[in-house]
């Protein structure tokens, strides 16, 4: 059964989509692609590959519009306003996302995020900016330096919504939380592919003490939903009681 909330937010200064698959289980957020919507995942088949895991009550999947990545992706506005977007973006789902799949799970469970492509940028991003509201990350095919898509000058923004930039410098409580997270890239090394930014983005990470592991499918996977149809239902049914 598949539900959708819509409200207008006011961080994004526009509607906000968030969907829903499955009635039990732990919660998964999925990012879309850069350009996606909320519906992404469905029409991709990706939540037809996970429906073994929502039918056994395991997981309910829901996403979100990608609305910064949208942005990005049509060049809106200035690099300046593209950077402000994802970092707005980041604090709504924090702010917003998380506490409606709280509300419609009767109760604060910490989120699973995953997603591929700018989807495991953003699953990234959440989970070190908010380990106290996520439990884990599964980042597919990632790219985690989102400024060379989006050009301009360094910002406060941009060294806010990039865990490339703002987890070196990261310390205290929210650093301390993000130890006793989990953080799994994963990649081809097929057409299209790049491990290396996993492993680049890995580095940050474990010069931090930060639990994760980057897993090279090889060059047989590219960066093409097949792919990741094959991974994401692999490691939910590691991660997932």
């Amino acid at each position: 059964m598949k539900t959708t909330d819509r409200w207008y937010s006011d961080r994004l200064q526009t509607d906000l989509t968030l969907a829903r698959w499955g009635t039990y289980g732990v919660p998964v957020l999925l990012f879309p692609s850069a350009g996606g919507d909320a519906e992404e995942v469905e029409r991709f088949e990706m939540v037809a590959h996970l429906r073994p895991l929502i039918d056994a009550g395991r997981a309910k999947i829901y996403s979100c519009d990608s609305v910064a990545g949208r942005a990005m992706m049509d060049r809106v506005g200035t690099p300046d306003h593209r950077l402000a977007l994802f970092n707005a973006f980041h604090q709504a789902v924090a702010e917003e996302v998380i506490p409606a799949i709280h509300s419609d799970s009767g109760g604060k469970l910490p989120v699973v995020v995953a997603g591929a492509s700018i989807g495991a940028f953003n699953s990234l991003a959440l989970i070190c900016r908010y380990p106290h509201l996520i439990d884990s990350a599964v980042c597919m095919s990632g790219t985690y330096a989102i400024e060379k898509f989006i050009g301009g000058r360094f910002t406060d923004d941009l060294y806010f919504s990039s865990p490339l930039h703002f987890l070196p410098g990261l310390d205290g409580p929210v650093l301390e939380a993000l130890r006793q997270r989990m953080v799994i890239f994963a990649s081809g090394s097929g057409e299209w592919e790049d491990v290396g930014e996993s492993w680049r983005a890995a580095e940050v990470l474990g010069a931090k003490g930060v639990p994760h592991r980057v897993d090279d499918w090889g060059p047989d996977y590219k960066h093409d939903w097949p792919t990741w149809w094959e991974m994401l239902p692999m490691y939910l049914d590691d991660l997932l009681p």
